[in-house]
């Protein structure tokens, strides 16, 4: 896994946050629970925090992202009342963060981790899933975003639960008969029939070619996951798993997700309901 640092301005702005709102006690205790390395650096408090943060991406034997995860935690997860006025600055930083964050492809997520972004396929997934609440979906692209680099064969095996949730969640809520197996490939196979995913049934042959491959697409990642991912043994075959095909699996199943998450509210719609 390739050690990524802190980003300058991700750096700069996370010292300033945490600079105005610890005393220097409170801003030491801070960084040493998130595991700093070192000892409190000398300056002012804006000075102290940037420095210890530089250190941090110095220092090869810690892993500077998790400790930034840390010292932003409880700035990213305190429960927050937009309506008192005392709340209003810390809702502010939050959303700094949570911009340049972004703008450096770094994403805070909870329980005190910073990830790579997947870019904006997952963040349109995310604020979907959010709208309908799937909360078993939502635990699984978390820990398929924080896996992808650290551990590529577990965030394979989340892409494939990413689908699984789906088409469980589909299933449980259109009343429909589950099968025996509850492996992605039957609920899967349930789904896309309820929902017309028929590539013979449609005239335009683009959209064919696009429907075969969605069905290719998600048989594929089931495979991959019972073939390689940290779910099952290891079998004859060594499948090494590298970031970029986690990556591949990750983004094929939120494209997948989305796509029937968005045909089943069009449904709904249709239905009138």
């Amino acid at each position: 896994m390739t050690r990524r640092l802190i980003p300058a301005a991700v750096l700069s702005v996370c010292a300033e946050i945490a600079a105005n709102r610890e005393t220097r006690a409170t801003l030491d205790s801070l960084f040493t629970y998130a595991g700093a390395p070192g000892d409190p650096p000398p300056g002012s408090k804006p000075a102290k925090a940037q420095a210890w943060l530089r250190i941090t991406n110095k220092d090869e034997n810690v892993k500077p992202l998790d400790i930034l995860g840390r010292l932003i935690e409880n700035y990213m997860e305190m429960p927050l009342d937009p309506d008192d006025s005392w709340d209003q600055d810390r809702l502010k930083d939050r959303e700094r963060i949570v911009k340049v964050l972004a703008q450096c492809e770094l994403q805070y997520i909870k329980g005190g981790k910073v990830v790579g972004s997947l870019g904006a396929v997952s963040r349109t997934l995310e604020e979907f899933i959010k709208d309908r609440d799937l909360v078993s979906i939502d635990a699984e692209f978390n820990r398929a975003l924080s896996n992808v680099e650290s551990n590529p064969r577990e965030a394979v095996s989340a892409a494939s639960n990413i689908l699984e949730s789906v088409c469980k969640v589909y299933i449980a809520e259109e009343r429909l008969e589950a099968p025996a197996k509850q492996d992605l490939k039957p609920v899967w196979s349930i789904v896309r029939k309820h929902l017309g995913f028929d590539p013979s049934t449609v005239e335009d042959q683009d959209l064919q070619q696009i429907l075969s491959g969605l069905i290719s697409i998600t048989e594929g990642i089931g495979a991959l996951r019972t073939h390689a991912s940290s779910a099952h043994g290891a079998g004859k075959t060594s499948y090494k798993i590298e970031p970029r095909h986690a990556r591949l699996a990750v983004h094929s199943a939120h494209t997948v997700a989305l796509f029937v998450l968005e045909s089943w509210r069009k449904k709904k719609q249709t239905l009138g309901n």
